[in-house]
């Protein structure tokens, strides 16, 4: 199974590069690297940036820039051999080797697309997910018209959704700000 880890940009709310901010002395990426390896090592980097460079892992560009997750999904599977594809941001530092096995297990193979979702919020995680290479023209159509919602992209594919136990919310969390960054290592000192 091909591992795309999407490494994104300059994060305007995080004032850095996202992946590469420190959580328990360790880049995020790195803390997304190490739920996956027990997996696959076939991992791909989507970044348009050399910040990244010192992981050895291949780095792919964003075949259309600008276009936000979608291009970087985009342009994972327009550089994968893999039919599957686990698709990963670069800023969940608590996801583990667990959960994604539980998304991989699940995964039923007459869907194109499965994701978590946290029933008691509505609320979809399209960045931890399982996608097919099939829906490319579907990717595509969507870049062309700037169709660029990651929540409206999974209506026109066949979405399996999974949901989330309230326990288990708190590893899907993606950090965006720099306040979130403080809470979570404030979390992580006080366990």
């Amino acid at each position: 199974m091909q591992v795309s880890i999407l490494c994104g940009g300059k994060s305007s709310r995080m004032q850095s590069e996202k992946g590469l901010v420190l959580y328990q002395n360790k880049p995020f990426i790195e803390h997304v690297i190490t739920a996956v390896l027990p997996i696959s090592s076939n991992i791909q980097l989507i970044t348009n940036t050399k910040d990244y460079d010192y992981l050895n892992y291949k780095i792919v560009k964003d075949i259309v820039l600008d276009k936000g997750p979608m291009g970087g999904i985009y342009s994972a599977l327009a550089n994968s051999d893999s039919e599957l594809n686990l698709i990963l941001s670069c800023d969940i530092p608590l996801i583990s080797t667990e959960i994604l096995r539980e998304l991989i297990e699940k995964h039923y193979a007459n869907f194109d697309v499965t994701v978590f979702e946290d029933e008691d919020e509505e609320q979809m995680h399209p960045l931890i997910g399982i996608y097919s290479k099939t829906i490319l023209p579907v990717l595509k159509k969507a870049i062309d018209d700037n169709d660029l919602k990651m929540m409206h992209f999974l209506t026109k594919v066949k979405t399996q959704r999974i949901p989330i136990k309230n326990d288990k919310s708190q590893f899907f969390k993606n950090i965006n700000t720099l306040a979130e960054l403080n809470e979570l290592n404030s979390n992580f000192i006080q366990n």
